[in-house]
This record gives C-alpha cells, structure tokens and sequence, in this order.
C-alpha cells in the first residue's frame, strides 16, 4: 500500500479548499471568494484500496502583516517540511507576478517532489494553456504537470493516480473511516466564518473571527453559541447589519448547512463582540487556534 502526507500550496483563492473538498468528496474546508479564506492547516484524510492520501490544505501564501498571518505562513512552512508531495497550486486566468515567483522561489529550497495543477482550466481556451505549462517548466522541476479543474472535477482522477504514484509505500496512518483531523467545534466556527464572507465580502475586512463558547448536544437538538470577533464599532455594525438582517442571514445560512452536516436540529445564538487588535492578541488567536 501507499501513504504519505500531500502538501497543497498556492496564492491566495487558486482554488485549494475547493480542491481538497472535491478530492475527499465531502467539505471539510470553507471556500470563499475572500483572499485568505483559510487561515490554518487542515488535513484531509482519504483512504482507498490503493492506500492513504493525507492532504494538507494550506493558507494561501502571501505577505503576513499581523500575528495571525505570521502563524497562517507558519503553517504553510510547517506543511513543506512535513510533506511527501507538494502539490504547486496556481490559477490560469490570472497573470504571472512576483507573488507567483517568490512561491516558485520558495519551492527551489525544499525537497519534495512536486506537482503543478494549473487550475480554473474550465474558463480558458485550450492554446492558453501551453504557454504556462512552458513558463513553469524552466523556473522549477515538476514531476507532473496537471491541467485541472477542481469545481468541475476535471482530470482529478488522474491527479489521483498519479499521487499514489509517487507516494512511498506504507500502512495507513490513521483509521479507515477517518476524514479529517479538525474537531466539531472548529467545523462549526468555519462554517460561520464562510458565511460572513460571503454575507459581507464587499464591506467587511478580513478582520472577522469565530469562537464557538458553547456546544451542547440535547438529544434531537444541537445547541451552538458562538462569538464574532471584530475590531472596530463600525465592522460590528456591519455584521449586525440593519435592524440585524445582516446577522439573521447569516446565522440561518449557517444553521441549515450545519443542520445537513450533523443530521439534526440546531439552535444557533450569534453574538458580535469587538476585540481591538484581535489578530496580534496570542490569547484570542491560541483560543481561536484550539478550539
């Protein structure tokens, strides 16, 4: 058998959560049009006959200028030095820049085999892909170079072949049944936080957490409260919206997903709390962390 840990790497919004939750074909990670939509490192756990993939879906990799950002590029570093495979994410229908070239930099100084998976390919023309696959093969070595599309589930069989290719031989490492290593809570705090951006993107910041304070199975009912962290007056009054219609959206669009992810009832509170300089507060950000 086959197994072995799978980095995926990238910019900001090439589609990595995407990828991951088709891959695995359930959602274990958000996906926003946001910038920095993931702000950890998150497995995802596939078992097959052929062995175990264990896919690491990363924050996209930019310039960190809070404390929180410094910990997402923690994770990514954390996640080239942990890996098998890494998979080198980008997003055809946007240009080559010095975002894409200091990733490609930062891949010439780690070891493990890599992939290109040249994503969006649904939305170009097929002579528009040629061009980059020669650009990125004279900046670094590829073992494979994929054309796919993860929201269309294109070639993403063959990425998986080739995976188990590549990957060392090897018992599973975790139990079968296993698909993710995020808790619960951490889920639901997600789910929340999916919804606000996608509520909010035009007016909110990327200022916004989620803390689930309370999660309390009562039988045929889940009770969730939770706790939006903002850091201004005026990013709260965003969220809450006008008359709380804002907030109300959310929450339901919140709850219904939740309710089809746990099978049961649920009984969502929201409530927006300020918390001025949230993102460089290691006390916010370790409660956030390990929840």
């Amino acid at each position: 058998m086959k197994a072995g840990f799978v980095s995926i790497i990238g910019r900001p919004n090439v589609g990595k959560s995407t990828l991951l939750n088709a891959m695995l074909g359930r959602k274990v990670t958000i996906v926003s049009p946001t910038p920095q939509t993931t702000r950890h490192r998150i497995l995802g756990i596939k078992t097959t006959d052929k062995g175990q993939i264990i896919f690491m879906d990363n924050p996209g990799i930019h310039r960190p200028l809070h404390k929180l950002n410094e910990l997402m590029m923690e994770r990514v570093y954390e996640s080239l030095r942990d890996t098998d495979l890494i998979l080198l994410m980008i997003d055809i229908t946007q240009p080559f820049g010095k975002g894409d070239e200091f990733v490609v930099n930062m891949l010439k100084e780690v070891k493990p085999d890599k992939f290109l998976l040249i994503n969006k390919i649904d939305l170009v023309s097929k002579g528009k892909i040629l061009p980059v696959i020669d650009l990125y093969k004279d900046l670094l070595e590829f073992k494979e170079i994929v054309p796919i599309s993860a929201y269309r589930g294109t070639n993403l069989d063959l990425l998986e072949d080739l995976i188990y290719k590549y990957l060392p031989e090897g018992e599973p490492l975790f139990p079968p049944q296993t698909v993710t290593n995020i808790s619960d809570r951490f889920l639901v705090s997600e789910i929340i936080r999916e919804k606000l951006l996608h509520r909010l993107r035009a007016e909110l910041p990327y200022s916004v957490g989620v803390l689930v304070e309370e999660m309390e199975d009562r039988g045929e009912l889940l009770y969730i409260y939770a706790t939006v962290f903002v850091e201004k007056e005026n990013h709260k009054k965003i969220v809450i919206g006008k008359g709380g219609e804002n907030l109300k959206i959310v929450g339901k669009r919140a709850r219904e997903e939740l309710e089809f992810i746990f099978g049961k009832k649920i009984y969502l509170e929201l409530v927006v709390k300020v918390k001025r300089g949230w993102r460089d507060d290691p006390a916010v950000l370790t409660l956030l962390e390990n929840q």
